[in-house]
């Protein structure tokens, strides 16, 4: 009888999905391999869902971005395509005018 039911115990575990499967979540996006809106080309722009030719030429024409809400301000795309697209895009503002040497920077008037 105990050998029995060792043997239904023991077929139980072997049958049984694992109680904790080890799952890795996805990485995380980071800056390296997001798009930015500032820079990307245009083949770059239409790996994103729902941005086809028209867009990413439409993109491209409205840079610079100071922000990737401003797809949807600008209403270069619609709200629900932005929710698709919002964590796969960044906009890297463009760098400043860099200071001429030997003079200091311009003083903003109050």
């Amino acid at each position: 009888m105990v050998r029995i039911v060792s043997l239904l115990a023991l077929a139980a575990m072997a049958l049984a999905p694992p109680a904790l499967a080890q799952t890795r979540p996805a990485p995380a996006a980071t800056a390296s391999n997001l798009i930015d809106l500032n820079n990307a080309s245009r083949d770059d722009l239409m790996t994103l869902d729902g941005i086809g030719e028209v867009r990413a030429d439409a993109i491209i024409r409205s840079r610079p971005f100071k922000a990737k809400t401003e797809l949807v301000e600008r209403r270069l795309i619609p709200e629900h395509l932005y929710d698709k697209i919002a964590d796969k895009v960044m906009a890297r503002p463009p760098p400043g005018p860099a200071p001429t040497p030997g003079r200091p920077p311009p003083q903003k008037r109050s």
